[in-house]
C-alpha cells in the first residue's frame, strides 16, 4: 500500500509524509493503521523513558533518529490530512509536507497542495494547529516564513 509518502511495503506501516501518492486504504482502514501505529510510538516512549514527568510527553531515542517519520505519524494521528503527489510530482491533494530539516535532527513542515488550490491561504492557520498537536508529544515546533514568503514550521525535539 502506497500512503502519501511512504514506502510500499507488503504488511508495513508508514507514515505519510506529503511526498507520496494518495492514501489508497479507505479512510476506516487507514485510521485504524495510524492509531495502532502512534500507540506502538507511545508504548515505545513509555518503554524508553528514563526521566522525570510524563513519558508521552518527550519523544522517544527511536523518533530522535527518525524525526521526520516520528513528526509525520503524530500529523496524521492528529487528523491533519497529508499532501499527496502524482507520478509526474505534481500536488494532488492540500495537506502538510514532512522532510528533514536543514539542520540534523530537525524537520521542515509545510502546507502544500495543487497550483491555485488555496494552500498559501491556509498555511499559517494549518501550521499554527500543526505545532499546537506537536507540542505536547514534546515537539520544539516554530513558525517562519521562507523564500517567497511562505511558512513553514522547523520542528525538533523540545530540550
Amino acid at each position: 500500500m502506497t500512503v502519501g509518502g511512504g514506502t510500499e511495503r507488503p504488511g508495513g506501516f508508514e507514515a505519510a509524509t506529503g511526498d507520496g501518492r494518495p492514501v489508497t486504504a479507505t479512510p476506516r482502514e487507514r485510521a485504524a493503521e495510524v492509531r495502532i501505529a502512534f500507540e506502538g510510538l507511545l508504548q515505545i516512549r513509555r518503554l524508553t523513558h528514563t526521566g522525570p514527568g510524563d513519558p508521552a510527553a518527550a519523544p522517544a531515542p527511536w523518533e530522535r533518529a527518525r524525526p521526520v517519520r516520528a513528526v509525520a505519524l503524530a500529523l496524521e494521528a492528529a487528523s491533519f490530512a497529508p499532501s499527496a503527489v502524482d507520478t509526474s510530482g505534481g500536488r494532488t491533494a492540500t495537506g502538510y509536507r514532512v522532510a528533514p530539516g536543514e539542520r540534523e535532527g530537525t524537520v521542515r513542515v509545510e502546507w502544500l497542495g495543487p497550483h491555485g488550490g488555496g494552500a498559501a491561504r491556509e498555511e499559517e492557520r494549518a501550521l499554527t494547529e500543526c505545532a499546537a498537536a506537536l507540542t505536547p508529544l514534546g515537539w520544539e515546533a516554530l513558525l517562519y516564513r521562507g523564500p517567497r514568503r511562505r511558512r513553514f514550521l522547523e520542528v525538533e525535539p523540545a530540550s
